[in-house]
C-alpha cells in the first residue's frame, strides 16, 4: 500500500465516523422544546375543558371540565359553583373549602370581584366569572397550598375568562338551536291549509270509485304528515326530504291528474348530504301553487346535482312567476304569502353554512320560477 493511498484510506475512515456522529446527534436532537411542550399541553388542556363547557353550566358539565380546570390553574383543588353560588362539582381534596364556600361565592357574586380567602394551610381563589351578556354566570373557587402572588391571580383571571367565553359561545349556540326549532315550527304552521284540506278531499273522492286507491293516499297522507310534524333534529339527509317530497306529489298528481307533470333528476351520490329540516317542501309547494294551480295545468323540475364539494339543488316551475322587484327588496315572503316559507329556508341554510349558501330565485312575470341552493357535503357540526 502506498502512501498516498493510506493517507486516502484514513481522509474516508474519519469522513465516516464524523458523519455517524452528526447522525448521531441529530437522531438525539428533541423534536420540541420543553416551552413548546408547555404550550401544547396549556392549549390540549384548555380544549380538554371547553367541550363541556359548551354544553352549557350543569352538574355534570362541571364535573367534566374541573380537573381540566384545575390542571390549567396548578391548583390544589377546584370547586365549580353556578351564578347563585351552589357548588356544582369540587376536583381534588378540599371538604373544608366547600363547606363554607357558598356564602363567599355570593359574596364574589353580589360585588363582581375576586374574593381572597386565607386559610392556616391553604388559601381559596374565589373568582367570578363574568360575560357581557349575562353578568356573572359561574363562580371559580381555586385552592392552593402556596400564598397566591401575582402569577396566580393572573392565571384565575385568564382562566376564569376562558370559562366564560365558552359558556357565552354555549349560549349561542343554545339560542341558535331555539331559533331554528322556532323557525321549524313556523315552516311547519305555513304548510299550505288549503294543500291539507284538498288532499283530504282528493281521498275522499276516492273512497267510493276506487277504495284501493283511497286508502293508499290516506297512508301516504298519514307518512307525510307524520315526516313533516317530527320533533327530532333540525337538519335531515337529502334522500329523506325527497322522500318526502315524493309524498306529497303523490298526492298532488291525485289530485292534478296529467295536469301535474313532475320530473326528476337525482344524482345518487347527493343522497346522503345533510340539508335543513323541510328545506325542499315550501319550494315545491310553492312551484305546485304557482306553476300550476293556478293556471290548471304545468311542469315542475326537482333536480340534485354532484357539484364538487357541493350538492346543487334547484326546483323550477313554468307558472306565472313573480316581479323581480320583489326580490331585490330582500323580503322573499312578501306579497301576501307569495313564495311563501322562502324566506324562512334562506335564513335557515344562511345560519347553518354561511352567506354563500342562500337562496337563488330567478323568475319573471309570466316566465316561470327557479329557486336554486346549494349545500356542502360536509360541515362541521352540522349533521342529521
Amino acid at each position: 500500500m502506498t502512501a498516498t493511498t493510506a493517507v486516502v484510506l484514513v481522509a474516508i475512515v474519519a469522513a465516516v465516523v464524523a458523519a455517524v456522529v452528526v447522525i448521531t446527534r441529530r437522531g438525539t436532537r428533541p423534536l420540541t422544546t420543553t416551552t413548546e411542550r408547555a404550550v401544547h399541553a396549556a392549549l390540549s388542556t384548555a380544549s380538554s375543558a371547553a367541550r363541556p363547557l359548551r354544553r352549557g353550566l350543569d352538574a355534570d358539565s362541571a364535573a367534566d371540565a374541573a380537573p381540566h380546570l384545575r390542571t390549567l390553574t396548578g391548583a390544589h383543588a377546584v370547586i365549580v359553583a353556578g351564578p347563585d353560588g351552589t357548588v356544582l362539582a369540587v376536583n381534588g381534596p378540599a371538604d373544608e373549602e366547600t363547606a363554607d364556600f357558598p356564602a363567599t361565592a355570593r359574596r364574589a357574586i353580589d360585588t363582581e370581584r375576586r374574593v381572597l380567602v386565607r386559610r392556616a394551610t391553604r388559601s381559596v381563589v374565589v373568582q367570578p366569572v363574568l360575560t357581557e351578556s349575562a353578568g356573572v354566570v359561574c363562580v371559580l373557587g381555586v385552592v392552593t397550598a402556596a400564598e397566591p402572588g401575582p402569577g396566580l391571580l393572573g392565571v384565575c383571571t385568564e382562566v376564569a375568562r376562558y370559562v366564560g367565553e365558552q359558556l357565552e359561545l354555549a349560549e349561542l349556540d343554545a339560542g341558535r338551536a331555539r331559533l331554528d326549532r322556532a323557525e321549524v315550527r313556523a315552516l311547519r304552521a305555513q304548510i299550505s291549509p288549503h294543500f291539507i284540506y284538498n288532499a283530504l278531499t282528493t281521498v275522499a273522492s276516492f273512497v267510493r270509485t276506487d277504495p284501493d286507491r283511497a286508502r293508499e293516499l290516506v297512508l301516504e297522507f298519514a307518512d307525510f304528515t307524520r315526516y313533516s310534524f317530527r320533533s327530532a333534529g333540525e337538519y335531515t339527509v337529502l334522500a329523506d326530504e325527497l322522500r318526502n317530497i315524493d309524498r306529497y306529489l303523490t298526492l298532488e298528481r291525485a289530485r292534478f291528474g296529467d295536469s301535474l307533470d313532475v320530473t326528476l333528476q337525482i344524482a345518487p351520490e347527493v343522497l346522503g348530504v345533510v340539508v335543513p329540516f323541510l328545506a325542499l317542501q315550501p319550494l315545491v309547494e310553492n312551484a305546485v301553487r304557482h306553476g300550476v294551480a293556478g293556471r290548471g295545468r304545468g311542469r315542475i323540475t326537482i333536480v340534485a346535482a354532484d357539484a364538487g364539494t357541493d350538492a346543487a339543488i334547484s326546483v323550477e316551475d313554468d307558472g306565472v312567476g313573480m316581479d323581480p322587484e320583489l326580490l331585490r327588496s330582500g323580503d322573499l315572503g312578501a306579497a301576501d304569502g307569495v313564495h311563501v316559507g322562502l324566506s324562512n329556508v334562506d335564513d335557515r341554510l344562511r345560519a347553518a353554512f354561511g352567506n354563500d349558501y342562500g337562496l337563488v330565485v330567478e323568475t319573471a312575470p309570466d316566465a316561470g320560477t327557479k329557486v336554486s341552493m346549494r349545500v356542502p357535503k360536509f360541515r362541521p357540526g352540522v349533521r342529521a
